[in-house]
């Protein structure tokens, strides 16, 4: 009988996806569903933005394929981005634009890694880096922070993990799913380990980086003798509110690049042209919109902090960027609602959505399955009603 593919068999259907469609169905039943599992703003994208996109289609310039790299002044107002506010001194030449920075992470995995290769993953990770890892044929070797550490793995838990094998290194900072930030100290000491191993590099997602309530996001690239030993991935999805434009992108050394950009020839080609010219009126143009987001999250993060303080038995720690909560809920594992017993996160989840009608992730696809992941970016009003809803749903458990 024929089957798939080993590599496709290696990995699962992204955890998020799988939540929001779950959401999308219980709403189609007509059953009000407040979803907290998709990482996506509820803010409109900026009008700015909008409007560079609808004067693009109507020069009538911008309906051929783009260079595989995406625009040059694109690629130019990126490396500009980086050296004024990031004190990386990256050029276009390291800029490789993607159809989203999952994308972009795809692209350097496929270019960097061969079979037997590791990649060490700060756990909780991102769903995808475990997928796109064992995607490339190299194996995954998870590293894991801890609550009472903020969740945040330490430059000694990194030296223990690395081997012979080790090729690369993937976190993200602020931490989808945990909202934790690394310092400037801490990314400093984990470089100082990098430095010492030949040829081991650094993927770093600051994806997140606008939406850091630290006031200090410090890029690992600016890092003395880091800037040839780290990839950068990043994009316009969450900081400016352009999850559908599908515009993301790596800064790296030139020989990471130009193999991104050999991959990305072969599978997609180009970014879209039209979503490349919002991208550049996001870069160069008004940051007030962003800020303005950035403000409500950060309001949202206490609410929702205060709210699960209320709930028995649920530790959460208090994230510093992102927009997610990421608590421990395990206390509730063994626990029973009649005849129904939880026996792990992704138990808990299906009976938060079935019972308190709200979406969550559960936490053994972010590599921790005694937490679940939820997203504040929603109303306050949702928030405060979701969070209601899972307290008392919660109080049936016995």
């Amino acid at each position: 009988m024929s089957k798939l593919s080993n590599r496709i068999e290696a990995i699962q259907e992204s955890a998020t996806l799988a939540m929001a469609a779950k959401a999308r169905e219980f709403k189609s039943r007509g059953i009000d569903v407040i979803n907290l599992s998709l990482g996506e703003p509820d803010f409109k994208t900026p009008q700015h933005i909008c409007d560079a996109a609808k004067k693009a289609i109507d020069d009538g310039k911008y309906f051929s394929y783009p260079p595989v790299a995406g625009y040059q002044d694109l690629r130019e107002a990126i490396a500009a981005k980086y050296q004024k506010e990031n004190n990386v001194p990256y050029k276009a030449e390291n800029i490789v634009v993607s159809n989203g920075a999952k994308q972009s992470i795809a692209n350097v995995m496929l270019a960097l890694l061969n079979p037997g290769d590791e990649v060490i993953v700060f756990s909780p990770y991102w769903v995808s880096y475990d997928a796109l890892v064992r995607l490339a044929e190299a194996t995954p070797v998870i590293v894991k922070g801890t609550l009472e550490n903020d969740f945040k793995v330490t430059a000694a838990q990194v030296e223990a993990a690395i081997t012979k094998k080790t090729k690369a290194i993937i976190f993200s900072s602020p931490c989808n799913p945990t909202g934790s930030v690394f310092s400037k100290k801490e990314l400093e000491a984990i470089a100082q380990v990098v430095l010492k191993h030949e040829g081991l590099m650094i993927i770093a997602d600051e994806i997140y980086e606008h939406i850091n309530f630290t006031g200090d996001q410090t890029s690992i690239a600016s890092l003395p003798g880091m800037f040839d030993r780290t990839i950068t991935v990043n994009g316009f999805a969450k900081g400016f509110a352009m999850t559908g434009w599908r515009v993301g992108y790596i800064a790296a050394p030139k020989w990471v690049a130009d193999g991104s950009n050999k991959v990305q020839g072969q599978i997609t080609s180009a970014n879209c042209s039209i979503s490349q010219r919002g991208a550049l009126a996001a870069i160069t143009g008004d940051i007030t919109p962003t800020n303005e987001m950035v403000k409500a999250y950060h309001k949202r993060r206490d609410i929702v902090y205060n709210l699960l303080k209320e709930i028995p038995g649920v530790k959460a720690n208090y994230p510093q960027g992102a927009f997610y909560f990421f608590p421990d809920v395990s206390y509730y594992y063994g626990k029973k609602d009649g005849d129904r017993v939880i026996k792990d996160g992704d138990d808990l989840c299906l009976y938060l959505l079935e019972k308190a009608h709200v979406s969550l992730v559960p936490g053994g696809a972010f590599g921790e399955d005694r937490c679940i992941r939820l997203s504040y970016a929603a109303s306050e009003k949702e928030l405060t009603d979701a969070m209601g809803r899972i307290k008392d749903a919660l109080a049936h458990l016995k």
